[in-house]
């Protein structure tokens, strides 16, 4: 009995900020150059959004870890707690603690710096996955979130999977 608990209590740890492996999402280059990257904070993004967000994309590439926080490995979570954190803004580590902070922000009013959360569990609509808004436009949402199957990357809330899956944006700054 205390084996199959434990494989169950595993197999719910392992499945937190999942997302399917099958999805195809674009791969964006990352540029040093503020002035050439077309998806930088708008003008308008204050400083320490912009900051977050511009020490958000330092990770693009790294590998997904559960529970991991730095370049050798995050999950999306921890992707929103260090970049936060570099601005010293403490923020929750867990998604459930992160989709209670801050303000609910309808997704036609998302602004850099907003957070996404997604459920990405078959058959529910508990929130699991998060990431930071990157880029808006009118019909475009980009974000940035570390995906258990291809590490931290940039999507957009267009993508098929991402808009099923979307449950809510809050604004914490």
């Amino acid at each position: 009995m205390r084996l199959f608990a434990f494989i169950l209590l595993l197999c719910f740890c392992l499945s937190s900020c999942k997302s399917k492996s099958n999805v195809v999402t674009k791969k964006h280059r990352s540029t040093k150059t503020v002035a050439n990257n077309r998806t930088s904070p708008s003008a308008d993004t204050p400083k320490n959004i912009a900051n977050i967000i511009d020490y958000a994309k330092t990770f693009e590439g790294t590998r997904y870890k559960y529970g991991g926080t730095t370049k050798r490995g995050m999950d999306c979570s921890g992707l929103i707690y260090t970049t936060f954190q570099k601005e010293n803004i403490y923020m929750p580590r867990t998604t459930d603690g992160l989709s209670k902070e801050g303000d609910w922000v309808d997704v036609n009013d998302v602004k850099e710096g907003d957070l996404l959360f997604f459920a990405t569990s078959k058959n529910s609509r508990s929130v699991n996955h998060v990431g930071i808004v990157t880029a808006t436009r009118p019909g475009f949402v980009e974000f940035i979130h570390s995906s258990s199957s291809r590490g931290v990357m940039r999507s957009t809330l267009s993508e098929r999977y991402w808009y099923l899956a979307y449950v809510q944006a809050r604004r914490v700054l």
